[in-house]
């Protein structure tokens, strides 16, 4: 007898403002920075058009869009390496992040 998932992946899913918000409270694990850990699971987790609005409430709240991870790199250096990242890096780079 198979067990049946209690949750569905769901695709293509729009996000209210305040869901959208409450990515800004994402704490993050161990010594990780903060605000790369937010821009990173929105980027993980959302669309294109809802990623651009968290970096827009993002920054609103005085976060660092060129936060880093612990290897150095901020989001947008590694967004640029994925192949379906362009959109998200353009979001990015519009918002001033280097």
């Amino acid at each position: 007898m198979a067990l049946k998932k209690d949750k569905q992946k769901v695709l293509g899913e729009t996000f209210s403002d305040e869901r959208i918000k409450t990515f800004l409270d994402i704490e993050p694990y161990g010594d990780m920075n903060a605000d790369f850990h937010v821009l990173e699971k929105a980027y993980r987790g959302m669309k294109a058009d809802n990623f651009a609005t968290l970096v827009k409430f993002f920054l609103e709240a005085g976060r660092d869009i060129n936060a880093t991870n612990s290897d150095g790199k901020t989001l947008l250096q590694i967004v640029s390496e994925h192949r379906q990242g362009a959109e998200y890096a353009r979001v990015l780079k519009d918002a001033g992040a280097q």
